[in-house]
Order: C-alpha cells, then sequence, then structure tokens
C-alpha cells in the first residue's frame, strides 16, 4: 500500500515539473509573439504622417526612428536595403517590412483588431465600409508631393503659406546634388546599384512635373472638385444629427476612420502650404473649415502633429542635433553647438507663437 501511495506521489510530481515546462514554453511563445512595432519616418513626411496618425488613434505602442530626408539619410545603403525605393515611412514586425503607406495601414488594422483596440475601418460588405475605402482611395490619390514641392518651387501659387522664403533656393540646390549623390551611392555599392539608379530616374520624372507651373495649375484647379465631394459628405453628416449639443460625426460616420486620418493630414498639409484660404477659407466650404477646426482639437492629432506652425520646428530640431553631432568642430565643441543651435529654435518657437497669436 505504501509503495503505491508513492508510486502515486512520484507521478503526481513528474506530471507537475511536466505541467510547469509546459507553462514555461507557453509564456515563452507568448513573449515572442508579444513583438514590437518599429517605424522609420520623417517629421515633415506626409506619408509618414498619415501612419503615425493611424497608429495613435489605434493606441498602439511602437518605436519610431527619425529618418531625416534633409540629411539625405533615406539614400544611405542601410535604409536603401531596408527598403529599395528609399522612400519612407517603413514598417518592421517581426519578420515583416511594410514600405507602402496604405499597405501599413490595411496591416495595423488587420493584425491589430481585438476588441480593446479602436477599428479606423468598419467590418467588410457594410456601406460605412465601401464609404470608408471610397473616400481613402480618392484622398490618397491626389498628388501631395506635388502639391508639396510646386508650392515650394512657385510660392506665387499660393497665399498665407507657412514655408519660409529660403526654401525654395534650398530645395533647387537639394536636387541638383541629390542626383549627384545617387550617382555615387551606385558606385559605390554595387549590390545597390539598380535601386539607386532607378530611384534617380524617378526623381528626375518627379521633379520635372513639380517644377511645371502649368501641370500645377491644374492639378490644383482638380482639388476643387475633390474638396466639393467632401464638402457635399461633411454636409450629409450634419444633416443626420441636427439637434443641438449630439455629438458631431466624422467625415463617414459618427466615428475616427481611415478617411479621415486622410482627410485630416491632407487639410494640415494644405494649411502649411497656403492653400486653405482657397479651399475652404471665408466661408466657402464651411463644413471643410468647421472639419478642420474639430481635427485640431482632437487629442492624437495635437500630438502626433500639433499646429501646423509647429511643423518645421519639430522638424528642425532632430536634423540640428544630428549635424551637430556629425560635424560639430572640436575647438567649440559638440555642446556648445548644440546650445546655440537650441537657442535659435527657440526663437524660432517665439517667433512662430507670436505669429499665431496675429492670426
Amino acid at each position: 500500500m505504501a509503495a503505491q501511495e508513492e508510486k502515486e506521489s512520484l507521478l503526481q510530481e513528474e506530471t507537475g515539473a511536466e505541467m510547469l515546462k509546459g507553462s514555461e514554453a507557453e509564456m515563452k511563445s507568448c513573449e515572442k509573439k508579444e513583438s514590437k512595432l518599429v517605424l522609420y519616418h520623417w517629421t515633415q513626411s506626409f506619408s509618414s504622417q498619415k501612419v503615425r496618425l493611424a497608429i495613435a488613434e489605434k493606441g498602439l505602442q511602437c518605436k519610431e526612428y527619425d529618418v531625416s530626408l534633409p540629411l539625405s539619410e533615406h539614400n544611405e545603403p542601410w535604409f536603401m536595403r531596408l527598403n529599395p525605393a528609399g522612400e519612407v515611412p517603413v514598417l518592421v514586425h517581426d519578420d515583416r517590412v511594410i514600405c507602402d503607406p496604405a499597405q501599413i495601414m490595411d496591416y495595423l488594422e488587420d493584425t491589430f483588431n481585438d476588441d480593446k483596440t479602436p477599428k479606423l475601418i468598419p467590418e467588410t460588405g457594410s456601406t460605412y465600409y465601401h464609404r470608408v475605402q471610397h473616400y481613402r482611395e480618392l484622398l490618397d490619390s491626389l498628388p501631395m508631393d506635388a502639391y508639396t514641392h510646386g508650392c515650394i518651387l512657385h510660392p506665387e501659387l499660393s497665399v498665407d503659406s507657412h514655408i519660409p522664403a529660403y526654401a525654395n533656393t534650398r530645395i533647387r540646390a537639394q536636387i541638383g546634388s541629390t542626383e549627384s549623390e545617387l550617382k555615387k551611392l551606385a558606385e559605390e555599392n554595387p549590390e545597390l546599384k539598380d535601386a539607386y539608379i532607378s530611384k534617380q530616374r524617378r526623381l528626375k520624372t518627379k521633379l520635372f512635373d513639380h517644377d511645371n507651373v502649368k501641370y500645377l495649375k491644374k492639378i490644383l484647379d482638380e482639388l476643387v472638385q475633390v474638396m466639393d465631394q467632401v464638402e457635399t459628405e461633411l454636409q450629409r453628416r450634419a444633416e443626420e444629427t441636427p439637434e443641438e449639443g449630439t455629438q458631431q460625426s466624422w467625415l463617414c460616420g459618427e466615428f475616427f476612420s481611415m478617411a479621415d486620418v486622410s482627410l485630416a493630414v491632407t487639410l494640415h498639409r494644405l494649411k502649411f502650404l497656403g492653400l486653405s484660404r482657397r479651399y475652404w477659407g471665408n466661408g466657402t466650404r464651411p463644413n471643410l473649415e468647421s472639419y478642420y477646426e474639430r481635427v485640431l482639437e482632437r487629442p492624437t492629432f495635437c500630438r502626433v502633429l500639433g499646429h501646423v506652425n509647429n511643423i518645421l520646428i519639430s522638424a528642425v530640431l532632430p536634423t540640428a542635433f544630428r549635424v551637430a553631432r556629425k560635424r560639430a568642430p572640436t575647438f567649440i565643441g559638440t555642446t556648445v553647438l548644440i546650445g546655440l543651435l537650441g537657442g535659435a529654435t527657440y526663437f524660432a518657437f517665439l517667433y512662430f507663437k507670436k505669429r499665431l497669436l496675429v492670426s
């Protein structure tokens, strides 16, 4: 009897040990699944802004790395290996590398879809789903690079632009240097030669259009039709909730969707370029104007993009500190140079703050 009891006791211990091992294996498996999102982006990149806002709206934890376009970090071999197109943003999750902004946003929605995570795209097949997808496609098809470069190269196309006057000269100089830089990098990195040559060709074609005033006027005129369509849709939302005090709807319904991410960042970019007065200022499109004012008050939007005057400061700071680390003269020292850059940035902030108060 005693021998039988001892045998049962040993069996229980062995079973318990196996269960413990199984539990530890499960914990290790869970730890592997809890991998981090990593986003390579640039603060002023329009596509990066959309992805960052989507991440914020979904409340996801994500490690972000600035890839400075002014310092040509997106052309460096390490980044070209990550994305042969040499463009931001790039999302890395486990062994997945996703380079297209629309695909990144779809991946985030499909992968992080538990009950605790906000949904930005409605259920497939629903009326809301088709509405959201329609406006996503409409807004994502806008040639935002052309608007941006065009208004920098030809400031006469915009009114009340927040772009500094030196940007025109700066970008023209950068265009010339980028072409020679890509050629040199192609020679130094034969394994990436095709990628660099391909990027050089795309750059030439793109910048030829962006410096063409006739083309720029054409696409800016076509933007009017898109803004009219959005204004009409926002009017429908207003008619659906006519009572005072009722929660105001967003573009496709009462929920903030992926279409709102695209629209919010689009309006913010147009404001920065000095095009807001043309498309929704002076009461021309009151629903659009009211929508943008509400977007500016949204906590996630404030955290990711903030006021339009902050765009330059948020871009200048990381670039300034990188320059300090890379180029600081030994007799001055990195600390002193960073201090000077910090002071300059502070005065820039005061200038923009004063400008904001005046406006």
